[in-house]
């Protein structure tokens, strides 16, 4: 066992050539014999002293890492992860979700937003639409399950049920180049530092969609507007990928809504021609 009260020592494995071999801080705490407290403090201490912005770097990270409460969930727990955030937020798990549905909420403000950019002999119809949006999103609760770790169905959350949630990549890649990932879950400032990470539209929600969805209310000449199908490209997952900062392409997608799913077809009405029924003998 290493015996971190001797800070000199310590300076040594964690600064020096030795830290290069334990690899990650995980098999460094596994070899400090479970002195947790004892690391924070010297490396805070280390840290006070350290002016080399490299070793600086280190030292946050480890002490960032040593910070982490991944498996507490209630406010009496991990108290310093609700710091800031206001008391009716009792677990983790409630916080996360209502920072989803505010994502999703600010979507639908602009939505509505647009309305005065709508023909004026289309709005009522855009008008009516947007109710029937709202209404979907209040039965789903605004979709706060991509956030929150313990919705049951899995297919519902962007995250591991322990929290962790993983870059989807650019708008333009299927995966992540860089392999990002973060788990809010686990410290204030990892839950801060998620607040950077976007729910990116594919097709783009300003550029597009929302020009698009009016354009379809003015033009419909009495076909209707698969609106359904404009709420998915809003507000899930069929175009929303989660992404993080570095990954979210601010460059103009030049994609457009499919055009074969902005009405409802019609139905098909077989009309009967009695002329060539057969006549009764």
């Amino acid at each position: 066992t290493i015996c971190f009260n001797r800070l000199p020592e310590f300076a040594d494995l964690l600064l020096g050539g030795v830290w290069a071999s334990f690899g990650d801080v995980g098999r460094l705490l596994a070899a400090a014999g479970g002195q947790r407290d004892a690391v924070v403090e010297a490396a805070r201490k280390l840290l006070s002293d350290e002016l080399a912005p490299q070793r600086q770097k280190l030292l946050v990270d480890l002490l960032h890492n040593l910070d982490e409460n991944i498996l507490a969930e209630h406010r009496q727990d991990d108290q310093k992860w609700f710091e800031g955030l206001e008391s009716r937020f009792k677990n983790k798990s409630s916080y996360m979700r209502y920072s989803c549905e505010s994502r999703i909420r600010s979507y639908m403000k602009e939505v509505s937003g647009f309305i005065s950019n709508v023909h004026p002999t289309a709005r009522d119809a855009y008008k009516r639409i947007i109710d029937l949006m709202l209404e979907k999103l209040k039965s789903v609760k605004y979709n706060g399950c991509y956030f929150d770790r313990r919705e049951e169905e899995e297919a519902a959350r962007l995250c591991t049920v322990e929290g962790w949630f993983s870059c989807q990549g650019p708008f333009d890649s299927d995966y992540c180049p860089c392999k990002h990932s973060i788990n809010p879950y686990s410290n204030r400032e990892s839950r801060i530092l998620f607040s950077t990470w976007n729910l990116d539209h594919i097709i783009e929600k300003k550029r597009t969609v929302v020009p698009e969805l009016a354009e379809a209310v003015k033009t419909r000449d009495g076909r209707e507007v698969n609106w359904e199908y404009f709420y998915q490209l809003l507000f899930t997952l069929d175009n929303l990928k989660l992404v993080h900062i570095a990954c979210h392409k601010k460059t103009n997608h030049n994609l457009s809504c499919d055009k074969t799913k902005i009405y409802r077809k019609r139905k098909q009405t077989h009309k009967i021609s009695y002329e060539k029924l057969p006549r009764k003998k």
